[in-house]
Protein backbone atom coordinates (compact mmCIF):
# COMPACT_ATOMS: atom_id res chain seq x y z
CA UNK A 1 0.00 0.00 0.00
CA UNK A 2 1.52 3.22 -1.05
CA UNK A 3 2.06 6.35 1.32
CA UNK A 4 -1.16 8.00 -0.07
CA UNK A 5 -3.02 4.95 0.52
CA UNK A 6 -2.17 4.85 4.22
CA UNK A 7 -2.75 8.57 4.79
CA UNK A 8 -6.21 8.33 3.20
CA UNK A 9 -6.87 4.92 5.51
CA UNK A 10 -5.32 7.06 8.52
CA UNK A 11 -7.92 9.92 7.52
CA UNK A 12 -10.96 7.65 7.15
CA UNK A 13 -10.13 6.04 10.43
CA UNK A 14 -10.20 9.14 12.28
CA UNK A 15 -13.49 10.20 10.45
CA UNK A 16 -14.93 6.92 11.46
CA UNK A 17 -13.58 5.63 14.28
CA UNK A 18 -12.68 9.15 16.69
CA UNK A 19 -16.05 8.94 18.53
CA UNK A 20 -16.45 5.38 18.91
CA UNK A 21 -12.58 5.87 20.59
CA UNK A 22 -13.21 8.72 22.87
CA UNK A 23 -16.46 7.20 23.79
CA UNK A 24 -15.11 4.02 24.75
CA UNK A 25 -12.58 5.26 27.07
CA UNK A 26 -14.91 7.48 28.61
CA UNK A 27 -17.02 4.27 29.65
CA UNK A 28 -13.56 2.70 30.99
CA UNK A 29 -11.83 5.09 32.60
CA UNK A 30 -14.91 7.92 33.28
CA UNK A 31 -12.23 10.99 32.67
CA UNK A 32 -12.62 13.27 28.90
CA UNK A 33 -9.07 14.22 29.18
CA UNK A 34 -7.56 10.46 29.25
CA UNK A 35 -10.27 9.42 26.59
CA UNK A 36 -9.23 12.60 24.42
CA UNK A 37 -5.76 12.79 24.95
CA UNK A 38 -5.61 8.54 24.71
CA UNK A 39 -7.37 8.68 21.14
CA UNK A 40 -5.17 11.14 20.01
CA UNK A 41 -2.12 9.53 21.11
CA UNK A 42 -3.45 6.44 18.86
CA UNK A 43 -3.71 8.05 16.04
CA UNK A 44 -0.30 9.63 16.29
CA UNK A 45 0.90 6.07 16.64
CA UNK A 46 -0.75 4.82 13.61
CA UNK A 47 0.78 8.07 11.56
CA UNK A 48 4.26 6.39 12.56
CA UNK A 49 3.18 2.72 12.37
CA UNK A 50 0.74 2.09 9.68
CA UNK A 51 3.20 2.84 6.31
CA UNK A 52 5.86 0.41 7.49
CA UNK A 53 3.38 -2.17 9.48
CA UNK A 54 0.70 -1.84 7.04
CA UNK A 55 -3.05 -1.06 7.46
CA UNK A 56 -4.81 -2.53 10.48
CA UNK A 57 -8.06 -5.43 8.90
CA UNK A 58 -10.18 -4.12 11.55
CA UNK A 59 -8.55 -0.28 12.58
CA UNK A 60 -11.29 0.63 14.88
CA UNK A 61 -10.20 -2.37 17.06
CA UNK A 62 -6.67 -1.73 16.53
CA UNK A 63 -6.90 2.48 17.47
CA UNK A 64 -9.32 1.13 20.94
CA UNK A 65 -6.54 -1.23 21.79
CA UNK A 66 -3.28 1.40 21.67
CA UNK A 67 -5.95 4.12 23.04
CA UNK A 68 -6.76 1.69 26.24
CA UNK A 69 -2.58 1.00 26.50
CA UNK A 70 -2.12 4.28 25.62
CA UNK A 71 -5.12 5.85 28.73
CA UNK A 72 -3.50 2.71 31.39
CA UNK A 73 0.31 4.22 30.69
CA UNK A 74 -0.44 7.79 31.27
CA UNK A 75 -2.01 6.68 34.27
CA UNK A 76 0.97 4.53 35.71
CA UNK A 77 3.52 7.53 34.72
CA UNK A 78 1.48 9.44 36.94
CA UNK A 79 1.62 7.22 39.66
CA UNK A 80 -1.66 8.51 41.04
CA UNK A 81 -3.74 5.42 39.61
CA UNK A 82 -5.66 5.52 42.97
CA UNK A 83 -6.52 9.14 42.74
CA UNK A 84 -7.26 8.96 39.19
CA UNK A 85 -9.64 5.60 39.59
CA UNK A 86 -11.51 7.78 42.47
CA UNK A 87 -11.64 10.78 40.11
CA UNK A 88 -13.22 8.04 37.16
CA UNK A 89 -16.26 8.35 39.60
CA UNK A 90 -17.05 11.30 38.94
CA UNK A 91 -18.06 10.03 35.39
CA UNK A 92 -18.65 6.24 35.47
CA UNK A 93 -21.55 4.74 36.33
CA UNK A 94 -22.08 1.09 37.00
CA UNK A 95 -26.05 1.63 38.18
CA UNK A 96 -28.09 -0.11 35.44
CA UNK A 97 -29.24 2.11 32.90
CA UNK A 98 -32.70 3.44 32.44
CA UNK A 99 -34.28 1.09 29.71
CA UNK A 100 -34.02 2.79 26.47
CA UNK A 101 -35.61 0.08 24.61
CA UNK A 102 -33.98 -0.36 21.33
CA UNK A 103 -31.95 2.82 21.53
CA UNK A 104 -28.16 2.11 23.09
CA UNK A 105 -25.31 3.62 21.37
CA UNK A 106 -22.07 5.19 23.54
CA UNK A 107 -21.38 7.91 21.46
CA UNK A 108 -25.14 9.46 22.30
CA UNK A 109 -24.26 8.15 26.29
CA UNK A 110 -21.02 11.20 25.41
CA UNK A 111 -23.35 13.56 23.80
CA UNK A 112 -25.69 14.38 26.54
CA UNK A 113 -22.22 14.01 29.30
CA UNK A 114 -21.00 17.05 27.14
CA UNK A 115 -24.37 18.82 26.79
CA UNK A 116 -24.87 18.76 30.46
CA UNK A 117 -27.27 21.92 31.79
CA UNK A 118 -24.09 22.07 34.21
CA UNK A 119 -22.11 23.58 31.54
CA UNK A 120 -22.73 26.83 29.20
CA UNK A 121 -24.53 25.99 26.01
CA UNK A 122 -22.07 27.41 23.62
CA UNK A 123 -19.20 25.29 25.71
CA UNK A 124 -21.91 22.21 25.45
CA UNK A 125 -21.63 22.91 21.70
CA UNK A 126 -17.89 23.13 21.53
CA UNK A 127 -16.56 20.14 23.75
CA UNK A 128 -19.43 17.58 22.11
CA UNK A 129 -18.16 19.07 18.76
CA UNK A 130 -14.52 18.25 19.92
CA UNK A 131 -15.23 14.79 21.59
CA UNK A 132 -17.55 13.53 18.84
CA UNK A 133 -16.53 14.95 15.46
CA UNK A 134 -13.07 15.29 16.12
CA UNK A 135 -12.09 18.01 14.30
CA UNK A 136 -9.20 20.28 15.92
CA UNK A 137 -10.06 23.54 17.94
CA UNK A 138 -8.39 25.94 14.99
CA UNK A 139 -11.27 24.27 13.18
CA UNK A 140 -14.12 24.70 15.98
CA UNK A 141 -12.97 28.49 16.35
CA UNK A 142 -13.39 29.04 13.01
CA UNK A 143 -16.82 27.54 13.09
CA UNK A 144 -17.69 29.61 16.52
CA UNK A 145 -16.10 32.91 14.60
CA UNK A 146 -13.39 33.49 18.04
CA UNK A 147 -10.35 33.32 18.45
CA UNK A 148 -8.72 30.14 18.91
CA UNK A 149 -6.99 30.31 22.57
CA UNK A 150 -10.10 31.45 23.51
CA UNK A 151 -11.97 28.19 22.41
CA UNK A 152 -9.04 26.39 23.75
CA UNK A 153 -9.81 27.89 27.33
CA UNK A 154 -13.32 27.36 26.78
CA UNK A 155 -13.14 23.50 26.16
CA UNK A 156 -10.65 23.14 28.73
CA UNK A 157 -12.68 24.21 31.26
CA UNK A 158 -15.38 22.24 30.29
CA UNK A 159 -13.77 19.44 30.98
CA UNK A 160 -12.81 20.63 34.23
CA UNK A 161 -16.48 21.62 35.13
CA UNK A 162 -17.47 18.05 34.13
CA UNK A 163 -15.19 16.54 37.01
CA UNK A 164 -15.87 19.33 39.81
CA UNK A 165 -20.30 19.01 38.78
CA UNK A 166 -19.97 15.17 38.93
CA UNK A 167 -21.58 14.23 35.31
CA UNK A 168 -22.20 10.95 34.95
CA UNK A 169 -21.72 9.34 31.96
CA UNK A 170 -25.00 8.02 30.97
CA UNK A 171 -28.18 8.74 28.93
CA UNK A 172 -30.25 10.75 31.37
CA UNK A 173 -33.73 9.35 32.65
CA UNK A 174 -36.84 9.75 30.61
CA UNK A 175 -38.40 12.55 32.73
CA UNK A 176 -34.75 14.86 32.22
CA UNK A 177 -34.82 14.42 28.15
CA UNK A 178 -36.68 17.39 27.39
CA UNK A 179 -34.68 19.74 29.40
CA UNK A 180 -31.30 18.35 28.05
CA UNK A 181 -32.31 17.74 25.00
CA UNK A 182 -31.90 21.70 22.93
CA UNK A 183 -28.42 21.48 23.76
CA UNK A 184 -27.85 18.25 21.68
CA UNK A 185 -29.71 19.33 18.92
CA UNK A 186 -27.40 22.21 18.64
CA UNK A 187 -24.42 20.17 18.51
CA UNK A 188 -25.78 17.67 16.30
CA UNK A 189 -26.79 20.66 14.01
CA UNK A 190 -22.84 21.93 13.96
CA UNK A 191 -21.51 18.27 13.58
CA UNK A 192 -24.11 18.37 10.52
CA UNK A 193 -22.55 21.77 9.45
CA UNK A 194 -19.37 20.64 9.91
CA UNK A 195 -19.81 17.60 7.21
CA UNK A 196 -21.52 19.83 5.26
CA UNK A 197 -19.36 22.64 4.76
CA UNK A 198 -16.06 20.75 5.88
CA UNK A 199 -12.79 22.44 6.05
CA UNK A 200 -9.35 22.94 5.54
CA UNK A 201 -6.67 22.00 3.05
CA UNK A 202 -7.38 18.41 1.35
CA UNK A 203 -10.79 18.66 2.61
CA UNK A 204 -13.43 16.75 0.88
CA UNK A 205 -16.25 19.38 -0.37
CA UNK A 206 -18.78 17.63 1.91
CA UNK A 207 -18.04 15.00 4.57
CA UNK A 208 -20.44 12.29 4.52
CA UNK A 209 -19.43 10.32 7.36
CA UNK A 210 -20.22 13.47 9.56
CA UNK A 211 -23.79 14.25 7.42
CA UNK A 212 -24.55 10.33 8.36
CA UNK A 213 -23.69 10.10 11.53
CA UNK A 214 -25.25 13.32 12.30
CA UNK A 215 -28.43 11.79 10.66
CA UNK A 216 -27.98 8.85 12.57
CA UNK A 217 -27.86 10.44 16.26
CA UNK A 218 -30.90 12.85 15.42
CA UNK A 219 -33.39 9.47 14.09
CA UNK A 220 -31.94 8.63 18.07
CA UNK A 221 -33.18 11.73 19.53
CA UNK A 222 -36.51 11.32 17.67
CA UNK A 223 -36.84 8.18 18.88
CA UNK A 224 -36.49 9.24 22.57
CA UNK A 225 -38.41 12.13 22.05
CA UNK A 226 -41.02 11.55 19.66
CA UNK A 227 -43.18 14.78 20.46
CA UNK A 228 -40.53 16.91 20.69
CA UNK A 229 -40.76 19.58 17.98
CA UNK A 230 -37.22 20.82 17.25
CA UNK A 231 -36.04 17.39 16.98
CA UNK A 232 -38.22 16.19 14.00
CA UNK A 233 -37.31 19.91 12.90
CA UNK A 234 -33.62 19.02 12.64
CA UNK A 235 -34.15 16.01 11.47
CA UNK A 236 -36.12 17.34 8.47
CA UNK A 237 -33.57 20.19 7.94
CA UNK A 238 -30.38 17.38 7.91
CA UNK A 239 -33.25 14.98 5.60
CA UNK A 240 -33.67 18.26 3.10
CA UNK A 241 -30.60 19.56 3.22
CA UNK A 242 -28.64 15.93 2.62
CA UNK A 243 -31.18 14.97 -0.13
CA UNK A 244 -29.09 17.88 -2.15
CA UNK A 245 -25.65 16.67 -1.69
CA UNK A 246 -24.82 14.54 -4.87
CA UNK A 247 -25.62 18.06 -7.05
CA UNK A 248 -24.01 20.39 -4.37
CA UNK A 249 -20.64 19.67 -5.91
CA UNK A 250 -19.55 19.24 -9.44
CA UNK A 251 -17.68 16.62 -11.16
CA UNK A 252 -14.59 19.23 -11.44
CA UNK A 253 -15.08 19.52 -7.56
CA UNK A 254 -16.53 23.43 -7.77
CA UNK A 255 -19.46 24.35 -5.17
CA UNK A 256 -23.23 24.73 -7.50
CA UNK A 257 -25.06 27.12 -6.26
CA UNK A 258 -28.71 26.81 -5.11
CA UNK A 259 -29.94 28.09 -8.54
CA UNK A 260 -27.88 26.32 -10.36
CA UNK A 261 -28.30 22.53 -9.09
CA UNK A 262 -29.79 19.67 -11.27
CA UNK A 263 -32.89 19.55 -9.17
CA UNK A 264 -33.36 15.99 -11.18
CA UNK A 265 -30.53 14.69 -8.72
CA UNK A 266 -31.64 15.48 -5.78
CA UNK A 267 -32.73 12.48 -3.35
CA UNK A 268 -36.70 12.43 -3.28
CA UNK A 269 -37.16 10.10 -0.61
CA UNK A 270 -35.12 12.18 1.46
CA UNK A 271 -36.90 15.33 0.45
CA UNK A 272 -40.36 13.20 0.86
CA UNK A 273 -39.41 12.17 3.98
CA UNK A 274 -38.84 16.18 4.87
CA UNK A 275 -42.31 16.78 3.86
CA UNK A 276 -43.74 14.83 6.24
CA UNK A 277 -41.94 15.52 9.03
CA UNK A 278 -43.07 19.30 8.48
CA UNK A 279 -46.57 18.52 8.02
CA UNK A 280 -46.59 17.06 10.82
CA UNK A 281 -45.22 19.68 12.77
CA UNK A 282 -47.84 21.67 11.03
CA UNK A 283 -50.48 19.51 12.28
CA UNK A 284 -49.79 19.52 15.81
CA UNK A 285 -50.45 23.40 15.75
CA UNK A 286 -47.32 24.66 18.45
CA UNK A 287 -45.36 27.26 17.97
CA UNK A 288 -42.50 26.28 15.83
CA UNK A 289 -38.52 26.93 16.91
CA UNK A 290 -35.84 27.95 15.17
CA UNK A 291 -35.00 23.68 13.52
CA UNK A 292 -38.78 23.99 12.71
CA UNK A 293 -38.59 27.09 10.73
CA UNK A 294 -35.51 26.23 8.97
CA UNK A 295 -36.71 22.90 8.17
CA UNK A 296 -39.85 24.98 6.73
CA UNK A 297 -37.79 27.37 4.85
CA UNK A 298 -36.08 24.24 2.64
CA UNK A 299 -38.91 22.81 2.33
CA UNK A 300 -40.57 25.45 0.13
CA UNK A 301 -37.11 25.59 -1.87
CA UNK A 302 -37.35 21.83 -2.20
CA UNK A 303 -41.30 22.29 -3.71
CA UNK A 304 -40.24 24.40 -6.20
CA UNK A 305 -39.58 22.55 -9.85
CA UNK A 306 -37.97 25.15 -10.98
CA UNK A 307 -35.77 28.04 -9.30
CA UNK A 308 -38.54 30.16 -10.48
CA UNK A 309 -40.82 28.86 -8.92
CA UNK A 310 -39.78 29.49 -5.34
CA UNK A 311 -42.41 31.12 -3.46
CA UNK A 312 -39.46 33.86 -2.15
CA UNK A 313 -42.39 35.91 -0.03
CA UNK A 314 -43.20 32.48 1.79
CA UNK A 315 -39.25 32.35 2.43
CA UNK A 316 -38.84 36.18 3.52
CA UNK A 317 -41.77 35.64 5.47
CA UNK A 318 -40.30 32.84 7.45
CA UNK A 319 -37.05 34.48 7.86
CA UNK A 320 -38.98 37.30 9.37
CA UNK A 321 -40.68 34.72 12.04
CA UNK A 322 -37.28 33.33 12.93
CA UNK A 323 -35.29 36.52 13.02
CA UNK A 324 -37.99 36.99 16.21
CA UNK A 325 -36.76 33.59 17.40
CA UNK A 326 -32.77 34.10 16.62
CA UNK A 327 -31.73 37.74 15.88
CA UNK A 328 -28.31 36.69 14.58
CA UNK A 329 -26.45 38.00 12.48
CA UNK A 330 -25.91 35.04 9.78
CA UNK A 331 -29.85 34.85 10.00
CA UNK A 332 -30.46 38.15 8.89
CA UNK A 333 -27.21 37.36 6.20
CA UNK A 334 -29.65 34.38 4.63
CA UNK A 335 -32.71 36.53 4.83
CA UNK A 336 -31.23 39.36 2.74
CA UNK A 337 -30.15 36.95 0.39
CA UNK A 338 -34.05 35.99 -0.02
CA UNK A 339 -35.03 39.50 0.48
CA UNK A 340 -32.43 40.33 -2.92
CA UNK A 341 -35.25 38.09 -4.79
CA UNK A 342 -38.60 39.82 -3.46
CA UNK A 343 -37.33 43.45 -3.78
CA UNK A 344 -34.17 43.79 -5.13
CA UNK A 345 -30.26 43.77 -4.75
CA UNK A 346 -30.21 47.23 -3.62
CA UNK A 347 -32.65 46.83 -0.30
CA UNK A 348 -30.41 43.52 0.17
CA UNK A 349 -27.43 45.40 -0.16
CA UNK A 350 -28.31 47.73 2.07
CA UNK A 351 -29.10 45.23 5.17
CA UNK A 352 -25.97 43.07 4.64
CA UNK A 353 -23.93 46.16 4.63
CA UNK A 354 -25.62 47.10 8.26
CA UNK A 355 -23.75 43.60 9.23
CA UNK A 356 -20.36 44.32 8.54
CA UNK A 357 -19.07 44.70 12.54
CA UNK A 358 -20.41 41.83 12.93
CA UNK A 359 -19.25 39.69 9.93
CA UNK A 360 -16.33 41.41 8.35
CA UNK A 361 -14.25 37.68 9.08
CA UNK A 362 -16.59 35.92 7.97
CA UNK A 363 -16.63 34.28 4.09
CA UNK A 364 -20.32 34.47 3.73
CA UNK A 365 -21.15 37.91 4.29
CA UNK A 366 -18.40 38.95 1.73
CA UNK A 367 -19.70 36.44 -1.20
CA UNK A 368 -23.44 37.70 -0.50
CA UNK A 369 -21.87 41.50 -0.95
CA UNK A 370 -19.94 40.10 -3.82
CA UNK A 371 -23.21 38.62 -5.31
CA UNK A 372 -25.61 41.88 -4.75
CA UNK A 373 -22.91 44.58 -6.08
CA UNK A 374 -22.51 42.03 -9.03
CA UNK A 375 -26.51 42.08 -10.37
CA UNK A 376 -25.84 45.73 -9.59
CA UNK A 377 -23.03 46.21 -12.14
CA UNK A 378 -20.41 47.58 -9.69
CA UNK A 379 -17.69 45.11 -11.13
CA UNK A 380 -15.11 46.39 -9.13
CA UNK A 381 -16.43 46.71 -6.14
CA UNK A 382 -17.89 43.01 -6.78
CA UNK A 383 -14.43 41.87 -7.50
CA UNK A 384 -12.92 43.19 -4.24
CA UNK A 385 -15.45 41.24 -2.35
CA UNK A 386 -14.95 38.32 -4.26
CA UNK A 387 -11.14 38.60 -3.28
CA UNK A 388 -11.61 38.68 0.42
CA UNK A 389 -14.34 35.84 0.71
CA UNK A 390 -11.80 33.65 -1.47
CA UNK A 391 -9.43 34.84 1.43
CA UNK A 392 -11.97 33.61 3.98
CA UNK A 393 -13.23 30.58 2.71
CA UNK A 394 -11.73 27.45 3.65
CA UNK A 395 -13.66 24.84 1.68
CA UNK A 396 -12.55 23.97 -1.61
CA UNK A 397 -15.68 23.96 -3.59
CA UNK A 398 -16.35 27.14 -2.53
CA UNK A 399 -13.25 28.88 -3.69
CA UNK A 400 -13.19 27.30 -6.57
CA UNK A 401 -16.81 28.36 -7.33
CA UNK A 402 -15.91 32.34 -6.27
CA UNK A 403 -13.20 31.92 -7.89
CA UNK A 404 -15.05 31.49 -11.24
CA UNK A 405 -17.48 33.57 -10.58
CA UNK A 406 -15.14 36.88 -10.08
CA UNK A 407 -13.17 35.75 -12.87
CA UNK A 408 -16.04 35.93 -15.27
CA UNK A 409 -16.63 39.66 -14.22
CA UNK A 410 -13.95 40.34 -16.74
Amino acid sequence: MSVIDVRKAITRAHREEWARVVAALTRHFGDLDIAEEATAEAFATAVERWPADGVPANPGAWLTITANRKAIDRIRRENKRGAKQKEAQLLYDDAPPEPLGAIHDERLRLIFTCCHPALAMETRVALTLRMVAGPTVPEIARAFLVQESAMGQRITRAKAKIKAARIPYRVPPAEDLPDRVSGVLAVLYLVFNEGYLATGPGTDPVRHDLTAEAIRLTRLIRALLPADGEAAGLLALMLFIEARRTARVSGSGELVALVEQDRGAWDTALIAEGHRLVRERLAAGVAPGRYQILAAINAVHTSARDVRDTDWSQVVALYDQLVRLDPSPIVALNRAIAVAELDGPEVALAAVDRLQDKLAGYHAYHATRAYLLRRLGYSQKSRAAYDKAIDLAGNTAEIAYLTRRRDQLG
